[in-house]
C-alpha cells in the first residue's frame, strides 16, 4: 500500500510552508546576519527526497529571510562528525568573529555515538557552547533530536536522545533559546524520513524543519527576548 508520505511532493506537503508563506511570517524579522553552528544536523546532510528541492534546512531559512532582508549574511560552519567540544574549540571563534544577529546551535548528537556516553561532560561543554553564543548578543535557536533513528549497535539510542533533550531544553530556558521541538513531530512517523544511513533527514524533512524554524522565528518576532537587542 502505497502511503500519503510517498506521494508528497514540497507543493503539497502539508507541513512545508511555501517560499512566500514563509516570507509572510518573516515580515518585520530583524535580522541581517544569520548563522549555524555545530554538527551534521546543523550542516542540514541528508539525502535528496523526489518532489523536494535539495537544500538544507539552513539554506532554506536564510532565502525565506532573504525575502524580507535581502543585504542578510549567511555563515554555516555546521561539520560532519563535529562533538559539542569539537562546535566549541573549533566553531565558536569563528561564529563570534561573523557578529550574528541571529545564530543557531545544533549539536550533542555526536556525542552519543559512544559506549557509555557521559552526560556531564556533555552538559558542561553544551553549556559552554550555549554561553559563548549568548555573549553574541544574538537571538538564539535550537532543535531537540528527533526519535526517528535507527542505531541498532545503541538499544538505547531512544533514551540517550531523550536525556539529550533534556539537556538542550534546560539551556534553552536558561538563555532564552527559540526551541525547536522534534522529538514529538509528526514527521518522525513518515517512514521515507531518514537517509540510507538511517541516522539524517532526508531532503523533505529538511524542508519541514526549515517550515518548523520559520514558524518558531515569526513567534518570536511577534515576542521577542526581554535580553535582545537589535543593532
Amino acid at each position: 500500500m502505497t502511503t500519503a508520505a510517498n506521494t508528497l511532493t514540497e507543493e503539497t506537503d502539508p507541513l512545508c510552508l511555501s517560499p512566500a508563506r514563509a516570507a509572510g511570517l518573516l515580515t518585520g524579522a530583524p535580522w541581517r546576519r544569520f548563522a549555524v553552528a555545530g554538527d551534521s544536523l546543523a550542516a542540514g546532510i541528508g539525502d535528496p527526497s523526489p518532489g523536494y528541492a535539495s537544500l538544507p534546512w539552513g539554506s532554506r531559512v536564510a532565502d525565506a529571510l532573504r525575502r524580507v532582508r535581502p543585504e542578510l549574511a549567511y555563515l554555516n560552519t555546521g561539520t560532519i562528525g563535529a562533538t559539542t567540544s569539537d562546535t566549541l574549540d573549533q566553531q565558536m571563534d569563528e561564529i563570534v568573529a561573523f557578529a550574528p544577529d541571529l545564530l543557531h546551535i545544533s549539536c550533542g548528537a555526536n556525542d552519543l555515538f559512544r559506549r557509555q556516553p557521559d552526560f556531564e561532560v556533555i552538559e558542561r561543554t553544551a553549556r559552554r557552547v550555549f554561553e559563548r553564543a549568548a555573549g553574541t548578543g544574538a537571538r538564539l535557536t535550537t532543535f531537540t533530536l528527533g526519535r526517528a533513528f535507527d542505531v541498532p549497535a545503541f538499544p538505547d539510542f531512544p533514551q540517550r536522545v531523550r536525556t539529550l533533550n533534556a539537556v538542550t531544553e534546560a539551556l534553552a530556558v536558561e538563555h532564552d533559546v527559540v526551541l525547536v521541538d522534534m522529538w514529538d513531530h509528526p514527521l518522525n512517523s513518515r517512514p521515507d524520513l531518514l537517509s540510507a544511513d538511517r541516522i539524517h533527514f532526508s531532503t523533505s524533512g529538511q524542508a519541514v524543519m526549515a517550515s518548523e524554524v520559520v514558524k518558531a522565528l515569526a513567534r518570536a518576532i511577534d515576542a521577542p527576548a526581554a535580553t535582545t537587542t537589535w543593532w
